[in-house]
């Protein structure tokens, strides 16, 4: 292999003496016998410059500024060496150069790079994600503008600046200067998460400032799924008018195939089908993620469907049920709580938690939820199927009845239990005497 040497030297020309007495001092950076000379923007009186130290020699504050200069200027052309060596590009002196000559540049800015990645996110709607979620990146590119500009005084920063203190700093300003609560900054800073891992695959990135940034997710407004008995009592509840029995045929319908309120939205006749056995399913990829759901239907679904299949609102929209505005749908879901003296919080998400918590009660494996949610992972699942008190009896009973038999074979050394009579069985567990002395008693009966 070719020897590469390198050395870098700090001179005063003296042949560019100025009329004040003072000359340029030059940088020659010198690679395998080649040189060039870059311009420090320092200037010096040549009879206090010391060629074998490389510095001023005075120690006044100019000239102390100066040899801090020299020393950056050594410690920034190491460093593009550095840069050269891990790129694998071509290690000479001019290269060395160009890459100090551009290193303002080519360096890449924070919110510039995020404005990019928000643009190429709006790009993979309909694709990978939901205009939603797009939109989340737009909203937090004009909080970190703002943001930058209160804290910094400045229109962007360096991307390799992002670092703890800044999250942490936004973390603070969203929830101060905008009212967003925690599970909403974190939200936000997710996205934020995303682009800086974006940028490290790049290679635009060595650190990543989330590294040591905990995000915990406030868990105190968890959604709670209705009971068996609380879903009965919504849907044969008579209401008071049609608009209110509406939004609840829709939250039914949600609780009783799983679908989220975007899918059922934009349900569609091309989405039901019928297989061979005569049931009728939902075959809809979901909007979120586009990964399919399979749904078979239910009897209550079905006579849903048929209620409104003539409704012309429905069919102007070409909607199969009435669905209105997620808000609207929250607001009279409210109502209807109230009605039905629930006392919980109902949203339109709480009937896909609910589906998920009565499926999992009435002994529906996680995986069979997960295919009818459209998960591909069951960790997913488990946070929409929540541990109902009915499922903690039933496997509790379960744990009684194994100790109630444990406890028989024990008393019986083994013996067919099922050959006695139910009498003698219970004698046998309550009767504190010897198994001898007990067929002793029982002889004598005879």
């Amino acid at each position: 292999m070719k020897r590469t040497t390198f050395s870098v030297v700090f001179f005063c020309k003296k042949t560019k003496l100025t009329k004040k007495g003072t000359a340029p001092i030059y940088a020659r950076i010198t690679t395998s016998g080649r040189s060039t000379e870059i311009y420090t923007q320092c200037r010096i009186e040549p009879e206090h410059w010391n060629q074998r130290l490389e510095r001023c020699m005075l120690r006044d504050p100019v000239s102390t500024q100066i040899n801090g200069i020299l020393a950056t200027y050594r410690t920034n052309i190491l460093a593009a060496y550095d840069s050269l060596i891990k790129e694998g590009k071509t290690l000479d002196c001019f290269a060395i150069k160009h890459r100090l000559e551009h290193a303002a540049a080519s360096s890449r800015m924070f919110l510039a790079e995020f404005s990019g990645y928000c643009d190429k996110r709006q790009k993979e709607v309909g694709i990978r994600l939901t205009q939603l979620t797009a939109n989340k990146y737009h909203r937090l590119l004009r909080y970190m503008t703002e943001y930058t500009r209160e804290q910094y005084r400045k229109d962007d920063l360096p991307l390799d600046a992002i670092d703890y203190a800044y999250i942490d700093g936004l973390n603070t300003f969203m929830q101060t200067a905008h009212n967003c609560r925690n599970n909403g900054a974190v939200n936000l800073l997710c996205c934020l998460k995303n682009f800086i891992l974006y940028a490290i695959r790049n290679e635009w990135l060595e650190k990543n400032p989330f590294r040591y940034y905990k995000m915990k997710v406030d868990r105190t407004n968890v959604k709670v799924p209705l009971t068996k008995e609380e879903l009965d009592t919504l849907i044969h509840k008579p209401l008071p008018n049609d608009r209110l029995a509406r939004i609840r045929d829709v939250f039914s319908f949600c609780c009783l195939t799983g679908l989220a309120f975007t899918d059922v939205d934009h349900l569609r006749r091309e989405h039901i089908t019928t297989d061979e056995d005569g049931t009728q399913w939902i075959h809809k990829p979901r909007e979120k993620t586009s990964v399919m759901s399979r749904v078979p239907l239910l009897p209550h679904p079905i006579a849903l469907l048929r209620k409104y299949e003539r409704d012309e609102a429905c069919r102007v929209r070409g909607k199969l049920l009435p669905v209105p505005s997620n808000a609207k749908m929250n607001a009279y879901l409210k109502e209807i709580a109230t009605l039905c003296n629930i006392p919980k919080n109902l949203t339109t998400h709480c009937a896909r938690h609910t589906f998920a918590t009565l499926a999992i009660e009435y002994g529906m494996p996680i995986d069979i939820i997960a295919k009818i949610l459209g998960h591909t992972n069951t960790n997913m699942t488990r946070r929409y199927a929540k541990i109902s008190e009915a499922n903690i009896s039933r496997e509790m009973k379960k744990i009684g009845e194994m100790l109630h038999y444990n406890v028989i074979h024990r008393q019986t050394k083994g013996r067919a239990v099922e050959a006695l009579p139910l009498v003698c069985v219970y004698s046998i567990v309550s009767d504190s005497r010897s198994p001898r002395d007990v067929r002793t008693a029982r002889a004598a009966r005879r």
